[in-house]
């Protein structure tokens, strides 16, 4: 059998159809309801910082400890789910594609674009934070006492990340190597996302090169895990507005209004290089994509809401899919390979707040970097945020491993934890705005044997298969 005839054989569902757990949150406007959660949670909180005199400091800590509780149930319950949804989406996206010559020529063209917007977007969170110099807002008696004694600093996620050795070239062939998953298993244990990608594509490659009868059992497996990843997420997601009460209520407990200014400018700054980052994205999909940016902006307003709200760009791709194919008018086998590896690989927005954040507290603890220190920068925040877990609350652990590579102490990141709740949003929806770029400009170059019709009717044959096989169930 050819490989093409394969392919067509091993078409899978699309990601796109898992999208009823989701869809009701866009509907009932979560992205609102968490935004009045966010204003409430911080207003509670610093009403019940010890600062304002209504509760004692350990009595006070023990009620942000009980206000947290549903937030952090919440993250447990994304960050559990999040390892096999993504491997799953990476080999079902990888049995889209139309021919192998496609695969191929997607992979490699995909992969440069991610590094390069990767590279750009720190580089903007760099400019930004040394034209304003957020950090020089903050009293350096806010970093110390009690304020960083409360608060749960978090470890680098290995010792190499949290190594500030200087690079040598000769260690290069040993890191590669020390990239491949040798232990699959362990790998997802220990959620080594760099290594699930790259066994989710080795198995997607080899699942290719079967015969069709042999690998649509599992590629079928990989659909049913597809579905309940998202019913688990769909019903986490309702009580998103709780936990982000929770969560920054506590935060305010333990910060305390004295550090507003300082934390606004700062916060001022991200948002700014958020910004800035849109515009590039939208300049891209222009020139690239020869798209227009109000047309794309307005295409991806549901995914882009929804990422706020969720937090997770990996929650989000059924949504993103949907968005790619049916309002971007992006060919399904695009969609189906760039959103699920875009979503683990492709962390624009992440790199530019670790960047940013970096230089804030250096800043605050009034360190110059040379130039050499911010190259280093660059390359360290570009191999933290691939592979990055597309979950909510892993960026500030990522953040910790990058400031330790640069020489830069841990202690200030006591007073960023509780406001990476709120930034950590705005990233996620640019993680997403810069997957569905990538979408639309790979879309354009990269050649495929069939048309976006030809492609769309392959896979509403496959969606009609599918719910024709599918046993009738009745629910409640």
């Amino acid at each position: 059998m050819s490989p093409l005839t394969a392919l067509e054989s091993l078409y899978p569902t699309s990601l796109k159809t898992r999208i009823a757990p989701v869809r009701r949150l866009v509907i009932g406007r979560l992205w609102l309801q968490v935004l009045l959660a966010m204003v409430l949670g911080v207003i509670a909180g610093l009403l019940m910082s010890p600062d304002t005199g209504w509760l004692g400091r350990s009595t006070a800590l023990a009620v942000g400890e009980w206000i947290s509780l549903p937030g952090h149930l919440f993250l447990a319950f994304i960050q559990m789910i999040v390892i096999p949804l993504i491997l799953a989406s990476i080999i079902q996206g990888m049995a889209g594609a139309t021919d192998i010559q496609q695969l191929k020529s997607t992979g490699l063209w995909l992969g440069i674009y991610f590094l390069a917007a990767t590279v750009l977007a720190t580089a903007i969170g760099i400019t930004v934070a040394l034209a304003l110099k957020p950090g020089s807002y903050v009293e350096m008696g806010s970093v110390s006492g009690e304020a960083t004694a409360s608060a749960k600093l978090p470890a680098a996620p290995d010792d190499r990340a949290g190594s500030s050795a200087p690079f040598s070239f000769s260690e290069l062939p040993g890191q590669v190597t020390e990239a491949l998953p040798t232990n699959p298993m362990a790998a997802i244990a220990q959620g080594d996302m760099l290594q699930i990608v790259i066994f989710a594509v080795v198995l997607g490659l080899g699942l290719l090169s079967l015969d069709p009868r042999s690998a649509r059992p599992l590629l079928d497996l990989f659909g049913s895990i597809q579905s309940v990843s998202m019913a688990v997420v769909g019903a986490a997601m309702r009580f998103a507005p709780l936990a982000v009460f929770g969560l920054l209520a506590q935060a305010m407990i333990k910060t305390g209004p004295g550090v507003l200014t300082g934390l606004g400018v700062y916060a001022g700054s991200v948002v700014l290089g958020m910004a800035l980052l849109l515009l590039a994205y939208l300049a891209l999909v222009a020139g690239l994509g020869r798209s227009n940016p109000l047309r794309f902006f307005a295409g991806i307003r549901e995914p882009f809401l929804l990422a706020f709200s969720t937090n997770s760009s990996a929650a989000t791709m059924p949504v993103t899919v949907k968005s790619a194919e049916e309002q971007l008018r992006v060919r399904p086998s695009i969609c189906q390979l760039v959103v699920p590896l875009g979503a683990t690989v492709n962390m624009g927005g992440t790199a530019l707040y670790q960047g940013l954040a970096t230089l804030f507290m250096a800043q605050m603890f009034q360190m110059e970097l040379p130039v050499s220190a911010l190259l280093a920068l660059v390359a360290t925040a570009l191999g933290a945020s691939i592979g990055t877990p597309a979950v909510p609350g892993v960026g500030i652990i990522v953040l910790s491993s990058v400031l330790s590579s640069v020489g830069v102490p841990l202690t200030g990141l006591a007073l960023i934890i509780g406001l990476d709740q709120i930034l950590e949003r705005f990233r996620t929806s640019l993680n997403v705005t810069g997957d569905l770029a990538a979408c639309v400009i790979m879309d354009r170059f990269m050649p495929s044997k069939r048309s976006r019709e030809e492609e769309r009717a392959q896979e509403v044959r496959q969606e009609t298969r599918g719910e024709a096989a599918a046993p009738e169930t009745v629910m409640e």
